[in-house]
């Protein structure tokens, strides 16, 4: 693995039933309004035995395991809920970098199985009811007992090189003047290497080869997984697609374009690696 994750390993139990009534006061309560997490002005999240403080029931709570010997909820809050006094609620994305990055990491997990429970009550079969699984993080049809597991959508990500130069673009949603790396999500029937060229090839008109696995990282927004990659250019000249593309271009470690700050994200370690391995950082 690459970067910051490497120091937190995942540490959340299998979904075996528990009950909060018979867990400690340090239960943590990942609470959200819709991907609002609701969190205290010191980067935490509620630690109570049950959530009375909201004033509020929960509209459903799902059971997470444990971080430590800390038994962890998610709950879904009803879309006009309040925070309570001493704390308030914060997109999820805009807390990146902010919490613990052991929280951040179960948030992560909570906000994607919260979704998914929410999404999977009734059976997109033959739309009876369904039932939380006894033996597995899985939903089970009361009737013709189809079952549904939380989704994942595999997406690359990639560091393509040219000589000394990495290549980088400008989605036409980013933030005005940030590059960063390609990226894209896998199609059925497709390898992850697959896409890495696919991918580049249609944004960018370039081909690669040499395709390496670089490292991953979950990423819920709202439900991938991105696994990241490093390739060398083969051949064909830069030729945005100008519709997620706007711009690319190679460059070099010394003449760098701006970026997206920080080092949360695969595609910060990425460029991180191409600047270390060129002297350009540490």
């Amino acid at each position: 693995m690459h970067g910051p994750k490497e120091r937190f390993l995942a540490r959340l139990a299998p979904p075996v039933r528990s009950d909060p009534a018979d867990a400690a006061d340090a239960t943590l309560w990942f609470l959200f309004r819709g991907r609002e997490l609701l969190v205290t002005p010191a980067g935490g999240v509620l630690a109570a035995r049950e959530p009375v403080a909201l004033g509020t029931a929960l509209v459903r709570r799902q059971f997470l395991g444990f971080l430590g010997a800390r038994p962890c909820w998610s709950g879904e809050l009803a879309p006009d809920a309040e925070a309570p006094s001493g704390m308030w609620f914060r997109d999820l994305r805009m807390l990146y970098g902010q919490l613990p990055p052991e929280l951040h990491e179960v948030a992560s997990r909570a906000v994607q199985i919260m979704d998914w429970d929410r999404g999977h009550q009734f059976c997109g079969a033959c739309g009876a009811p369904t039932r939380i699984s006894e033996s597995e993080r899985a939903r089970v049809c009361e009737r013709c007992a189809a079952v549904y597991y939380p989704r994942l959508a595999p997406s690359m990500i990639v560091a393509v090189e040219r000589d000394d130069r990495i290549l980088l673009a400008r989605a036409k949603q980013f933030p005005r003047g940030i590059y960063s790396v390609l990226a894209g999500f896998v199609e059925p029937g497709e390898s992850v290497e697959e896409t890495v060229a696919r991918e580049v090839f249609e944004e960018t008109a370039v081909e690669v080869e040499d395709v390496r696995y670089f490292g991953s990282q979950p990423w819920p927004y709202p439900h991938s997984l991105m696994l990241g990659f490093q390739a060398r250019w083969r051949a064909g000249e830069i030729q945005v697609d100008g519709i997620e593309i706007e711009a690319a271009d190679w460059f070099a470690a010394d003449d760098m374009p701006m970026t997206f700050p920080g080092s949360v994200s695969i595609s910060q370690w990425l460029i991180r690696d191409f600047l270390v391995r060129h002297g350009r950082a540490r």
